[in-house]
């Protein structure tokens, strides 16, 4: 069958049609074209669209599903979308959204947008929102939704059964959890199994038959979280303050999410990617934006290739040096940027504190000193069996042998030094190290050489 030109437009070209149907201010027609596409489709062609047609579109369309639409965008587009419009239109939007999105996102704007913003939500919701901005995002207080499937400890089963089998609209919210026990108070005090509760009398109240509750403080670091759902196969880890009332919920998905876009985040940073980058934000913001990396990047080459500028002498009686000398340097940075990535990770974890410099700078030297021994050896090899000089294969794998234990001890420290004086390890680890390794390769090679110069030549 043959395809209309319409149809391609669609499924390949989908802003077109999109931004046809924004100009004719056609909105059941809009919302209609957004839930037919698969949400990847639908943000794809929000994105083509110009600023004015995007806060054009967020203006006409309904809360619900501009909210639907918006919270598949990546964090620095949707904040960037939320600043271009109104609080009075940006208000019902940000009220669709889960209360831990709300929070993520008013935590990124700016704090007088963000106010005039809660200033037009529903006064409940908007101090939910500023009690939530307060946490740390790196803690269990800042992952945590305020939405919690919670009855009094005077509860009976038919009154959980009666809300679970209600059409409340808001019930999706609670994403699965299981009933959590209050006292008068509001201090958690059980969680009630679906077991359980389907299998009791309807008049059995929830104290009966609620177990103790395992709960995480607000303040506890996201590594503590990641140990909770590993240590149980929870779909959600009620929150609770020094006093244990109950504050929120942390869902499984949500946590897990948080977790791939913080590895993500990291995984930028170490490639110079410092902010969330898309192709179609304005060119020269993305070109300041990586020049701001990669201008600290030529300053800190042309210092290591200084390193060659000043043995040109050995290097032009030696030419065979030039084909090892970025071998040396990459191979020795490739270590160090294994020992960096461990180092990263364990940060993260929490596993490591900048207090154990010596403790990490040791353990990767050992590493180092094995690595660099094997890799030295094969170098040698090879550029003897090359070049039938053994001297030459004995310089070239000494050098790659020293550079390689260097080049991971740093690798290994710098981001713990980097973490204590308040840097990003994610950003500044990797010129630091690639900056290091180039520079001492390059001087291990062409200074062996010449005090090996009358064996060489």
């Amino acid at each position: 069958m043959e395809s209309h030109p319409a149809d391609t437009i669609i499924q390949d070209r989908p802003w077109e049609r999109l931004n046809e149907l924004v100009e004719a201010g056609d909105i059941d027609a809009i919302a209609g074209f957004l839930s037919n596409q698969p949400p990847s489709e639908a943000v794809r062609a929000f994105l083509h669209l110009d600023a004015d047609t995007r806060q054009q579109l967020m203006t006409v369309l309904p809360a619900e599903v501009a909210a639907d639409l918006l919270e598949e965008l990546p964090d620095e587009t949707l904040v960037n979308v939320m600043d271009s419009l109104s609080a009075d239109v940006a208000a019902p939007i940000v009220e669709e959204l889960y209360s831990d999105e709300q929070a993520d996102l008013l935590g990124e704007m700016d704090k007088e947008k963000a106010e005039a913003i809660l200033a037009e939500m529903d006064p409940e919701a908007a101090e939910d929102a500023r009690r939530l901005v307060t946490y740390d995002p790196e803690t269990a207080g800042g992952l945590m939704m305020s939405e919690v499937f919670c009855f009094p400890h005077t509860a009976t089963v038919a009154d959980v059964l009666k809300r679970l089998t209600s059409e409340d609209e808001d019930f999706e919210r609670y994403r699965g959890q299981h009933p959590y026990v209050v006292d008068e108070d509001g201090r958690l005090v059980g969680v009630v199994s679906l077991r359980n509760l389907l299998l009791s009398r309807k008049s059995v109240r929830l104290e009966n038959i609620m177990t103790p509750p395992l709960a995480l403080k607000a303040e506890a670091p996201i590594d503590e979280v990641e140990d909770y759902f590993d240590a149980h196969s929870f779909l959600g880890a009620p929150v609770v303050d020094e006093q244990g009332r109950l504050l929120g919920v942390i869902s499984r998905d949500a946590f897990s999410y948080a977790i791939r876009e913080r590895a993500d985040a990291t995984s930028r940073k170490m490639q110079g990617v410092l902010d969330d980058e898309l192709r179609t934000m304005p060119t020269l913001t993305r070109a300041r934006r990586r020049l701001s990396w990669l201008s600290i990047n030529i300053v800190l080459n042309v210092i290591a290739a200084s390193v060659i500028a000043l043995n040109q002498e050995t290097l032009a009686s030696v030419i065979a040096l030039a084909v090892f000398l970025p071998i040396v340097s990459d191979m020795s940075g490739c270590s160090g940027n294994q020992a960096v990535a461990v180092s990263l990770r364990e940060l993260a974890l929490g596993v490591v504190k900048p207090l154990d410099l010596m403790k990490v700078l040791y353990k990767e030297a050992v590493v180092g000193l094995i690595n660099g021994a094997v890799l030295g050896f094969l170098i040698a090899a090879v550029a003897w069996g090359w070049k039938g000089n053994p001297w030459l294969g004995l310089v070239v794998g000494l050098a790659l042998g020293l550079n390689t234990i260097i080049a991971v001890s740093i690798g290994g420290t710098v981001p713990l030094i980097l973490k204590k004086y308040g840097a990003d390890p994610a950003v500044a680890s990797g010129p630091i190290l690639t900056t290091v390794t180039d520079m001492v390769g390059f001087f291990l090679v062409l200074s062996l050489a010449s005090l090996a110069m009358p064996l060489l030549v």
